[in-house]
């Protein structure tokens, strides 16, 4: 039986997305024994693919919020040239395909800001609170 560290290193290099080929080389273990453990195993190598990637995306990705700013950033500058431009130069052309771009990279962006209410309240309830709303308003 294989010790706990050569299975240890059998789900890092999996989570790598290294072939079965090259582990066995590597670990000096056969194919066979590496698709078992694969099996038994599964859970913790998608749990290190899944922590590696998000180490990945906070190396290599800026931000959603920073995303945003540099998008509008941008929105706002190619708006600012074209309110200057006549639109018989060329490159007008460019920038209005680049301000669609912006725009639906802005609309991706979009957050759901709806407000969710916990406590809920019988449609009755509801309307005599607006109609003591109402006339704390008329006094």
């Amino acid at each position: 039986m294989k010790s706990n560290e050569t299975k240890k290193r059998f789900i890092e290099l999996r989570a790598k997305g290294i072939s079965f080929s090259k582990i066995s080389e590597s670990l000096k273990v056969s194919k066979k024994t590496l698709i078992e453990w694969s099996r038994e195993l599964e859970r913790e190598i998608t749990n290190l693919k899944a922590i590696e990637m998000e180490e990945l995306q906070e190396m290599y990705y800026v931000q959603k919020r920073k995303r945003i700013e540099l998008f509008g950033k941008q929105l706002e500058q190619i708006m600012k040239e074209l309110d200057q431009r006549n639109f018989s130069d060329m490159s007008t052309e460019k920038l209005l395909e680049l301000q669609l771009k912006y725009l639906d990279y802005l609309k991706r962006e979009e957050v759901d800001l709806s407000l969710h209410i916990e406590e809920r309240t019988s449609l009755d309830e509801a309307i005599m609170n607006m109609g003591k709303s109402i006339k704390t308003v008329r006094v």
